[in-house]
């Protein structure tokens, strides 16, 4: 099965996205967008930067566990991972953004 964007309006009424893998595990969330066009935009930029490596800002939580940011060209944040258990784990779930993000069918719940 392949990776899906979920297009959502969250409880503060802002639209937001997520990108799931196959399996249906949450791969990257991203920020709050007070327009839809503004949140379609974003999975745009997703579908672009995600298969470049330098896209990629991997970091550590306040926890000190292993994550990432993507980032478009500008440099603002398009999207955030979860926190991983180990910086191997945090290496899949960039492997799984570029693998799927590219190709990932939208799922508009809007």
């Amino acid at each position: 099965m392949a990776g899906k964007f979920e297009l959502y309006e969250d409880r503060a009424g802002e639209y937001r996205f997520r990108l799931k893998a196959g399996n249906g595990e949450i791969i990257l969330a991203s920020e709050g967008y007070k327009k839809k066009a503004s949140a379609e935009n974003g999975i745009a930029s997703v579908r672009t930067n995600a298969p470049l490596d330098a896209r990629y800002e991997r970091k550590t939580n306040a926890a000190g566990k292993p994550m990432f940011n993507l980032r478009a060209s500008n440099g603002q944040v398009i999207g955030t991972s979860e926190a991983y258990s180990s910086e191997a784990a945090c290496e899949n779930g960039i492997a799984s953004v570029k693998a799927n993000a590219p190709d990932a069918r939208l799922d508009d719940q809007t």
